[in-house]
């Protein structure tokens, strides 16, 4: 199973981008820390899943090191779009 990943900083944090269309491995807990372990991982402050659609509107999920889940980031969603913008083009 291939997986596609890309890493971006934002002001001190750094997040994984996972596109959903991209990728069909499922996200567990495990694999989150994993892939965001500094040391045996690729390391990151966490995850940036999506995009996902819901009655016409688009999201992410945030997901935090540890595999929670988390509502709001700025600095997350500024990769995002930054990431969004990257792969427009």
């Amino acid at each position: 199973m291939k997986l596609v990943l890309r890493k971006y900083h934002c002001m001190g944090n750094d997040y994984l981008v996972y596109d959903t269309g991209k990728n069909a491995m499922e996200l567990t807990e495990s694999r989150i820390r994993r892939l965001c372990h500094r040391n045996f991982g690729i390391g990151s402050d966490g995850i940036l899943a999506g995009p996902f659609t819901d009655g016409g509107k688009r999201y992410m999920r945030i997901l935090n090191p540890d595999g929670s889940e988390v509502g709001k980031s700025g600095n997350g969603a500024a990769i995002f779009a930054r990431y969004l913008l990257d792969a427009a083009t």
